[in-house]
C-alpha cells in the first residue's frame, strides 16, 4: 500500500522566485528523503473558475505511514520541512492518507 502526503501551496508573493527555489533547492531536498518512492507536482486548474485553487500541489508517496514518519524525522526530512518557510510565502497545507486504488471498469 502507498501512503501519500499532499502539499498544497498558496499563491506566492513572487511566483518566479517560488518556482526557482522549488525547482533548484526544495526539490533536491525533498527527493533526498529516505523512503520516498515518488514525488509528483502540478499546477491545478479549476473546473469552476469561481473556486480558488492552490498555486502548486506536490504529492509525495511512501511505502507506509511509518516510512513517511521516519522520512520526516530524518535530517533530510527536517531540512526539507524547514525549507518551506524560505519560499512558501502563500502558505502550505499538508494532508496525508493511505492510498486506496479503485480501477474503472471498461
Amino acid at each position: 500500500m502507498v501512503h501519500r502526503l499532499v502539499v498544497s501551496y498558496g499563491r506566492p508573493d513572487d511566483p518566479a522566485a517560488f518556482d526557482a527555489h522549488y525547482r533548484d533547492t526544495h526539490t533536491p531536498l525533498a527527493t533526498s528523503m529516505p523512503g520516498l518512492v515518488r514525488l509528483a507536482t502540478g499546477s491545478p486548474q479549476p473546473l469552476d473558475p469561481s473556486q480558488p485553487v492552490p498555486y502548486l500541489v506536490a504529492e509525495l508517496d511512501f511505502e507506509s505511514e511509518k516510512e513517511m514518519g521516519a522520512a520526516f524525522n530524518s535530517a533530510e526530512g527536517k531540512a526539507a520541512a524547514d525549507d518551506i518557510a524560505e519560499f512558501a510565502t502563500g502558505g502550505a497545507t499538508m494532508t496525508h492518507y493511505q492510498l486506496n486504488e479503485v480501477h474503472a471498469s471498461r
